[in-house]
């Protein structure tokens, strides 16, 4: 068959063809064009190129192989999922040689995950590294079904030394707290008796689950992304019971002078009793921030309480439960795991480090001398 032009084919092509035979040789291809005019033209421009040698068919172009899933790949798809995304757009906004974002996920090994991690925190501690790092890349692994153990950087538990108020310390915050601003106060006494996280007392807290009548908080969705019922103790209850409306601000008048910052909006649900304000208000109005740590220093300062520079934040707090909790409530760590406070034993195993356990105090039954021998010996 002579070289010729096919028209295009509805449903098949928008293009002409060219099909045939010139000079001994077989072309078979689209034109690439609907136009007649230019089809010519290229037909034209293959016999030409036959006639002079130099035509050549082309070449089959193989499909393109399949890319291998990435890890940026299979973090969209986490997200997607609905994981949790802190953290995780530095890990992949991060670029160099050790960079994840691109690896394909069959070439992340431990080596790989370390060098990463460096990458993108080099000068940060192994607590750091673990939380910001170690433990979003596990769980995007994870969701795609990589079952990687990681071994996590050394150290990455933290120091298990850990602080905590004495009954006369804590109550001498809570008092100082109260004379600060009195739901700030029961913000504090409901931290110490609860063991809330500060981001579970501002954030998760509302008073539609507060139910007195049970003695419990009820949390829609904690840090481990889990609901939770808080036990309430008989003197948080009380505190709740007994708790003032928020104070009303006067507005500025003329002829008074009012204390600097005494004047401005009222705070919402000022003047109404604190437990009948609106079901879904937050339980207290605090939000995390400078201001809310300024009162806790304040309160910390004013009853004479001297912490480490570490432990000077709400989670004081959280350690004191800890601490209260083993020492007068008798809990073991497998006893503070099933609180709900903690998720896992080696969460709260080290509370147990702050009371000298039953074998080390049987030292008081050691021999030590009488005021008889003393008095022998000195004669």
């Amino acid at each position: 068959m002579p070289l010729s032009l096919r028209p295009p084919r509805k449903g098949k092509t928008p293009n002409y063809e060219i099909r045939g035979t010139y000079l001994g040789v077989y072309v078979e291809r689209t034109a690439g064009t609907p136009e007649l005019r230019i089809a010519k033209r290229v037909l034209k421009g293959i016999k030409e190129a036959i006639e002079r040698g130099e035509y050549r068919k082309r070449e089959e172009v193989a499909p393109e192989a399949p890319k291998p899933p990435t890890f940026a790949d299979a973090t969209l798809a986490y997200l997607k999922a609905g994981g949790e995304a802190k953290f995780l757009g530095k890990i992949i906004e991060a670029t160099g040689d050790h960079a994840l974002r691109d690896k394909p996920l069959a070439e992340i090994d431990q080596l790989a995950i370390d060098n990463a991690a460096r990458g993108v925190y080099p000068l940060a501690p192994a607590t750091t590294l673990n939380r910001q790092f170690y433990t979003p890349v596990s769980a995007v692994l994870k969701h795609a079904g990589i079952e990687l153990k990681i071994k996590r950087p050394k150290g990455w538990r933290g120091s298990k030394a850990t602080e905590w108020l004495e009954p006369d310390q804590a109550f001498a915050v809570i008092r100082e707290a109260y004379g600060i601003e009195p739901e700030f106060g029961l913000f504090c006494l409901t931290l110490t008796y609860t063991g809330m996280r500060l981001g579970d007392a501002t954030e998760e807290a509302i008073l539609r689950g507060l139910r007195l009548d049970q003695a419990l908080l009820y949390l829609g969705a904690t840090k481990n992304s889990e609901p939770r019922p808080v036990h309430l103790p008989p003197i948080v209850v009380e505190a709740f019971r007994k708790q003032p409306p928020r104070p009303a601000r006067p507005r500025k008048a003329t002829g008074v002078v009012l204390a600097n910052g005494a004047a401005g909006r009222d705070r919402a649900g000022a003047g109404v009793p604190f437990l009948e304000r609106h079901a879904d208000e937050k339980l207290f109005r605090f939000c995390k921030g400078g201001r809310l740590y300024k009162m806790l220093y304040l309160a910390l300062d004013r009853a004479g309480v001297v912490l480490p520079r570490r432990m000077r934040g709400f989670h004081i707090f959280c350690h004191t439960y800890g601490t209260w909790m083993h020492r007068y409530g008798g809990l073991d760590t497998y006893g503070l795991t099933r609180t709900g406070r903690w998720k896992d034993p080696d969460s709260a195993d080290r509370y147990k480090h702050t009371m000298a356990s039953a074998e080390a105090r049987r030292a008081d039954l050691l021999p030590v001398p009488t005021a008889r021998s003393r008095a022998l010996k000195q004669l």
